[in-house]
């Protein structure tokens, strides 16, 4: 279909402006006549503050919104160590009708939610949702250990689909069921070669021999007869190498700064205790982070506080640049 010629369209210009303004005018008038939008009531403010009391402000990540607390971001960490950012937005309406929620991950649980509800339950129903998608990240981190992935190079806890490289510019892309990580995924064979027919013909062939008692790459082994390649070596320490990495300023090395003394440069010099965690940070960095936390203890030289990943005791020198 062919557009319209240049100039049978240029009078209809300033005639889309003039009711682009008129309609401009007349959502303003509308908004002068409606008056300002509806305020909560003062108890919305101190409940909800005493709600986050119960959980611990130490939590709280982000509040914005009305006054900064319509809309709240809590920190979650798994029984695996692996960190969450719950957001938590309350209607108009709240506490009679429910919140909403949003977070990084598969699928969202079904909020139970009553006039006495309150804060903590919804986190309380979010933890327990948590360690029923344990066995699809476990399963997920088995993939990512395992075969040689393509893409996602940096997976989120919601991905659920992996392209795993064969070989050859050959490529199988598969998409995991979170709510049943181990049956026999979907599967899609991408690529040109040769061999992805016999791969597909053992795939229909044997795909009813999946066992979901086994590990996942061992059944795509079998299923698939065929020997997966290992990821490459250069991808064996990307792990390790962003472990190392400062979790507070997401840098390995400090920047070179006369102002930092003796750390000027350094690389990450403190690591939580917590195996399950075992974050590594700056001293520098955690000292400061920890300094910006109400519930931080002094004593003497030593603050004492808690990791900002797993919440687990940490405690850092005061040292001066």
């Amino acid at each position: 279909m062919e557009l319209p010629a240049p100039l049978s369209r240029a009078p209809a210009r300033p005639q889309a402006r003039a009711g682009e303004e008129a309609e401009a005018d007349t959502r303003q008038d509308a908004q002068v006549e409606a008056g300002p939008p509806p305020r909560r009531p003062p108890a919305f403010y101190s409940s909800v503050f005493a709600q986050i009391e119960e959980i611990g402000w130490e939590q709280v990540v982000s509040a914005t919104g009305d006054d900064g607390v319509s809309c709240l971001t809590f920190r979650v960490v798994d029984e695996a160590g692996r960190i969450h950012l719950l957001e938590i937005t309350l209607p108009m309406g709240y506490p009679e009708c429910p919140p909403s929620i949003s977070a990084d991950i598969p699928y969202l649980p079904k909020i139970q939610w009553s006039k006495s509800s309150r804060l903590k339950d919804v986190l309380c129903q979010f933890q327990a949702h948590l360690k029923i998608l344990q066995e699809f990240w476990s399963t997920m981190d088995e993939i990512d250990k395992v075969l040689w992935i393509v893409d996602p190079t940096k997976p989120s806890y919601a991905m659920s689909h992996r392209r795993i490289s064969l070989g050859d510019d050959c490529y199988i892309l598969l998409h995991v069921d979170a709510r049943k990580p181990n049956s026999l995924p979907e599967c899609r064979f991408l690529g040109t070669d040769d061999k992805l027919d016999q791969l597909i013909i053992n795939w229909r062939k044997n795909r009813k021999k999946w066992d979901a008692k086994k590990k996942f790459h061992e059944n795509l082994t079998a299923v698939l007869d065929f020997a997966l390649p290992a990821p490459p070596l250069v991808s064996c320490n990307v792990k390790d190498d962003e472990q190392a990495d400062c979790g507070i300023c997401y840098a390995k090395h400090l920047p070179v700064d006369d102002e930092l003394g003796a750390h000027s440069g350094c690389v990450t010099d403190y690591t939580c205790e917590n195996p399950s965690c075992s974050r590594a940070f700056h001293s520098v960095c955690l000292r400061d982070w920890l300094r910006s936390i109400t519930s931080t203890r002094q004593s003497f030289d030593v603050l004492f506080g808690n990791c900002p990943y797993c919440s687990d005791p940490v405690a850092v020198k005061i040292t001066d640049h």
